[in-house]
């Protein structure tokens, strides 16, 4: 068993990377990740989005470790399941590899909340349990997908802010478009006159 852990700052408030958190598949950094799907979506009595996705994924592992373990095909379901508490301000997002997992498990739990100095970043912690099983040198295994999961990490907090300037992009021209509309009615009178 391997234990993968880490830490990231984000220098946006806690809404806007829990709004790109939920947008964040698809996305040019992990292309890896080819669908997500809601299996269920609800709001509990005390305001929390509980939210379950099935996500459809390329399995990236490397070479030789598709011949260990004697995998052919690599296109791999993962549930994932998240809790968005507004009031209390965090994100806590679970996550599990459904397909191979009579060989390998990946565990993972991602939490967001905001930064206790600073309300406009907010602290990602990310962990991952990964084990392999039944295989001959296993833990050679699970110390080349902690690499490989870190190196997606990475990737995929480059993903989130891909999603946040999308995001701000929208705005931005979703405002110069009711700048725009406001305008024209006034213009329109201003010239009747």
């Amino acid at each position: 068993m391997k234990i993968w852990a880490s830490e990231h700052i984000f220098n946006h408030p806690w809404e806007t990377v829990t709004k790109a958190a939920m947008q964040k598949y698809p996305n040019p950094m992990n292309p890896s990740v080819f669908g997500v799907d809601v299996l269920d979506r609800k709001v509990d009595t005390e305001g929390r989005l509980h939210s379950t996705r099935l996500l459809s994924t390329e399995w990236g592992l490397p070479a030789m470790a598709k011949s260990i373990i004697g995998a052919t095909r690599t296109c791999t379901y993962v549930q994932e399941h998240s809790v968005v508490d507004p009031r209390q301000k965090t994100f806590e997002l679970k996550s599990t590899n459904i397909s191979f997992t009579n060989l390998v498990s990946v565990d993972e739990k991602l939490t967001y909340k905001p930064h206790p100095q600073d309300p406009e970043k907010t602290v990602l912690t990310q962990e991952a349990l990964i084990s392999v099983k039944g295989v001959s040198l296993s833990s050679y295994l699970e110390g080349l997908m902690a690499k490989t999961f870190s190196v997606n990490a990475s990737k995929g907090r480059e993903a989130m802010e891909w999603v946040i300037r999308r995001l701000n992009t929208e705005i931005e021209e979703l405002a110069a478009t009711a700048r725009g509309t406001m305008r024209s009615p006034m213009a329109a009178a201003v010239a009747e006159k």
